[in-house]
């Protein structure tokens, strides 16, 4: 079944991600003209409709694209055969 990420509020404490991430932030830019919706559409059929959920596919997608931003090839790289 593939999961999707909910951006939500904590219920017990007060902390939003989105008022710690500046306005002129590479994220915001990237959340703001790439649109990540194709993944789940090319991928719906990967999923089965039953058991648990998934992480999000789009949110698969982020991670290492911002891993990559950040340490570059050889950093993401070296993460991962750790």
């Amino acid at each position: 079944m593939m999961g999707q990420h909910a951006r939500s509020e904590s219920l017990f404490y007060y902390f939003r991600l989105d008022d710690q991430v500046p306005e002129n932030h590479l994220l915001r830019l990237v959340d703001k003209h790439i649109d990540f919706g194709f993944v789940r559409d090319r991928l719906k059929d990967s999923y089965s409709e039953t058991g648990r959920p998934s992480i999000d596919p789009e949110l698969l997608l982020r991670i290492p694209l911002i891993g990559y931003r950040h340490a570059g090839a050889h950093g993401v790289l070296q993460q991962l055969s750790d």
